[in-house]
C-alpha cells in the first residue's frame, strides 16, 4: 500500500521546507499554538503554487467547533476564496450543542467546496460517539478524518483508531495525527486500512523568543526537514 506524509505548516518558511523535503501533502494554517486558524489570503495564494497539494484549515477563530450563522458566512467565503486561488483541498470541521458533528453545516461546506478534496479535522475527537460521528461523515462523502483517537496524542489512541478503521471498512480514510514520530510512524501504519499520517515535524528555537518589557512570547516550532525525511524513512 502506498504510504502518505501530510505536513501541517504554519508559514511560507514552513511550506518551501516541508515541499523540500519530501512532503507528500500539505496542511495549511496559521496560529499553530492556538490549533490552527485560517491562514492569510497571500498564503493561500502563494500555496497554491506548491508542486505538491496544499489543503487549507477553515476555522475562523480558536475556541470550540460550535459555530453560529455569520461564522458559517466566513467559512463559506473563505473555502471560496481557496476554490478561486487553486488550493487543491480545504480541512473543515464543525460540531453541534450536542457534541455531534453537524451534519447540515458540513454538507454547507462541502457543497461550497465544490469538488475540492475535503479532510474532516480534529472536531472529530471531541465528539460524544465516535462511531456515530465516523457513519455520519461517511454519509456526507469525506474521503477522511485526521483522529488521535479522542486523546491529546495519538498514541494514546491509537486502540480507538484501530477499531475506527475496522468499523470505516475501507468506506473512509482514517489519518493518524497527533504527536507523530518516526519511532511510533509504524504502530499506525500497521492499522489495516491507515495509509496517511499527518505530523507538524517541528523543532524549536530557544534563540526566537521574543522578549521585550513586561512582555515574552514562547520561541516558535519551525519546520524541520530533518525530522520530515526521517518520518519519510520510517513509512518507506
Amino acid at each position: 500500500m502506498t504510504t502518505l506524509l501530510e505536513i501541517c505548516v504554519g508559514d511560507i518558511g514552513g511550506l518551501d521546507t516541508a515541499v523540500e523535503a519530501g512532503a507528500d501533502r500539505i496542511e495549511l494554517c496559521a496560529a499553530l499554538d492556538q490549533g490552527g486558524l485560517t491562514p492569510s489570503t497571500g498564503l493561500i495564494e502563494i500555496a497554491a503554487a506548491a508542486p505538491v497539494p496544499v489543503h487549507v484549515l477553515i476555522r475562523p477563530r480558536a475556541g470550540g467547533f460550535v459555530y453560529s450563522a455569520r461564522e458559517f458566512e466566513t467559512m463559506l467565503r473563505d473555502i471560496a476564496f481557496c476554490r478561486a486561488a487553486g488550493i487543491a483541498g480545504v480541512v473543515i470541521g464543525a460540531l453541534d450543542r450536542n457534541h455531534d458533528l453537524d451534519a447540515d453545516g458540513l454538507a454547507t461546506l462541502i457543497a461550497a467546496a465544490g469538488g475540492m478534496d475535503i479532510t474532516l479535522h480534529r472536531a472529530f475527537d471531541l465528539t460524544r460517539d465516535p462511531f456515530a460521528a465516523l457513519e455520519t461523515a461517511i454519509s456526507l462523502g469525506i474521503p477522511r478524518i485526521l483522529t488521535s483517537g479522542q486523546e491529546q496524542r495519538a498514541s494514546e489512541g491509537r486502540e480507538l483508531i484501530a477499531e475506527l478503521a475496522k468499523a470505516a471498512g475501507g468506506r473512509i480514510a482514517l489519518m493518524p495525527g497527533g504527536g507523530l514520530t518516526p519511532e511510533n510512524a509504524h504502530l499506525f501504519l500497521a492499522i489495516p486500512g491507515v495509509s496517511e499520517l499527518h505530523a507538524s515535524c517541528t523543532m524549536r528555537h530557544q534563540a526566537e523568543g521574543l522578549k521585550l518589557q513586561g512582555f515574552e512570547s514562547a520561541a516558535p516550532g519551525r519546520t524541520d526537514a530533518v525530522a520530515i525525511r526521517a518520518m519519510k524513512a520510517a513509512m518507506a
